[in-house]
């Protein structure tokens, strides 16, 4: 269209025009990557819940094949169809995931393939075929499904039974070559996948695992006979006991429940616990609307107890009963409150002294401290930040289950902050450093040995070189008074940091700060 002797402006229009319709192209072929995208989404979607609906086929299978002996064969081909089915599955995932990796493309952060990228099939087209013949990697990818489809086949054997399933089945994996409308026969995977975008034949193998889940299912269903019942045999099921909680104090009512492993809307008509009958109504409320029964009796000595009965149904007019054993643990009813202080035994004056107070077998909400300075952070958790006096009493209370309260109180020590130690360049006491060193040095005040977080920083201190007027400095570091005097030190003379005065974050008074001696080396 550009050709000829067309003017500048039309040869403009033309070229537009030909970007306009390019930009068509490349949305169309997003569109397409976007839709593979989604359709593959909506394969993984159903197989999850294929997997579930396949879990609960094989577990009834199984309970079937407890009850009825003719159910033991097919649970076990069952259980052969999953193993295969598993492995096969597990291998398309790796075909998936090579797909991904090899054509080097990165998941997004919430798991999902970038779909719009993956519009190019060099990766596998290279990877499986060589010309119009398949590679030794498509060969085998040919070889593994044959595999799997001989493996399944060899499980239903035979039987007459399965002969429907075994022709639908080869339907759902037909690996016959292919005639197209136009051109000569093409093989299962050429036809399939060669040429394709990445995001389509992942798409597609996401498709083949779908018919792996569904095959599954089809045959579970098979075995079954279509006759799983709706409410298995009662003989099924276990009786449990439930206790309210796990342990009770000594004396206190035990309470808890006596109730079917499997939810089923099964009145009991009789119930005896512990060798005593209970009268079962839901008037007395004894029995709830779904056939629990709730139980109730005084609780024996401290010490681990055993709950054992009979829970008595009716199934077909014959009465069943079912046995059941339980286990509850009676602990002491609490005298003492436990308190304790996270950091150390005494608390200090004028800082959030971290505490831990609770009750043995009472929950925080019912458990109650009080003293001056402390307050409550967390789930049993408080800080004590004592001000004035030698001693603070925390007073705890405590409501129990029963009703009734018991309580206690612990005294602890209050003590000053300890006495920072000054430190000249990060060594305290004393020290030979060389006169360059010491001007260039930082003093500072810390709390040694002291568990707390508080922030102290130097004001000021006193500077004293032998034979010369002390020279009192504010702030942390040498002045230029303090280095002329330094200069004039002589080796081996001792300068002194001393009557160091420092303030703490919280406006905390200090105690009095040791000093730093310096012996001068040159």
């Amino acid at each position: 269209m550009a050709g000829g002797k067309q003017s500048a402006r039309q040869k403009m229009i033309n070229l537009m025009y030909l970007v306009f319709i390019a930009m068509i192209a490349m949305t169309m072929t997003k569109e397409v990557l976007s839709a593979f995208g989604s359709m593959n989404s909506k394969f993984v979607s159903t197989n999850e819940l294929t997997d579930q609906s396949n879990e609960t086929l094989l577990k009834g299978l199984n309970q079937k094949a407890g009850e009825k002996v003719e159910f033991k064969i097919p649970a076990q081909k069952a259980q052969q169809i999953k193993n295969i089915s598993d492995g096969f599955d597990a291998y398309l995932e790796t075909l998936k995931e090579d797909i991904v990796k090899g054509g080097g493309y990165e998941r997004e952060e919430n798991g999902d393939l970038p779909f719009e990228e993956m519009d190019k099939g060099d990766y596998l087209d290279e990877k499986w075929f060589t010309g119009d013949r398949l590679t030794k990697e498509g060969d085998a990818v040919m070889a593994a499904i044959r595999k799997y489809k001989e493996d399944i086949k060899a499980v239903l054997g035979e039987d007459q039974t399965y002969t429907t399933a075994i022709t639908n089945f080869d339907k759902r994996f037909d690996l016959s070559d292919v005639k197209p409308k136009e051109g000569d026969k093409l093989s299962y995977l050429d036809y399939n996948y060669k040429g394709f975008p990445a995001i389509a034949s992942y798409a597609k193998l996401t498709a083949m695992q779908n018919d792996v889940k569904t095959t599954e299912a089809n045959l579970y269903n098979l075995f079954l006979g279509n006759s799983l019942d709706e409410a298995i045999t009662l003989k099924n099921y276990t009786a449990i006991v439930r206790p309210k909680k796990n342990a009770f104090f000594a004396g206190e009512e035990f309470q808890g429940e006596v109730l079917l492993g499997k939810y089923a809307n099964v009145t009991p008509v009789k119930l005896n616990v512990n060798g005593n009958e209970v009268t079962l109504s839901k008037e007395s409320g004894t029995l709830d609307s779904v056939g629990n029964a709730q139980i109730k009796f005084k609780t024996g000595n401290v010490g681990e107890h055993e709950v054992k009965g009979v829970f008595t149904f009716v199934e077909k007019g014959e009465e069943l009963p079912i046995e059941f054993t339980g286990n509850y643990v009676v602990v002491p009813r609490p005298n003492s409150a436990t308190i304790s202080a996270d950091k150390m035994n005494v608390v200090y004056r004028g800082v959030d002294n971290p505490m831990t107070i609770s009750f043995a077998g009472v929950s925080d909400n019912k458990v109650n401290a009080r003293a001056n300075g402390l307050k409550k952070v967390g789930n049993g958790k408080y800080v004590m930040r004592p001000t004035t006096g030698s001693e603070v009493t925390i007073n705890v209370t405590a409501t129990l289950d029963d009703g009734s309260s018991a309580g206690d109180k612990k005294t602890f020590r209050i003590k000053e902050i300890p006495a920072p130690t000054g430190f000249f360049r990060g060594i305290s006491g004393s020290a030979k450093m060389s006169k360059s060193g010491i001007e260039k040095g930082t003093i500072e005040a810390r709390l040694v040995d002291f568990d707390f977080k508080l922030g102290v920083s130097v004001t000021q201190f006193d500077f004293k070189v032998p034979g010369q007027p002390t020279i009192t400095v504010r702030g942390g570091r040498l002045d230029a008074r303090a280095k002329s005097a330094l200069r004039r030190a002589r080796r081996g003379q001792n300068v002194q940091i001393l009557n160091i005065k420092a303030k703490a974050d919280n406006g905390i008074r200090l105690k009095k700060i040791s000093p730093v001696i310096l012996e001068v080396t040159n």
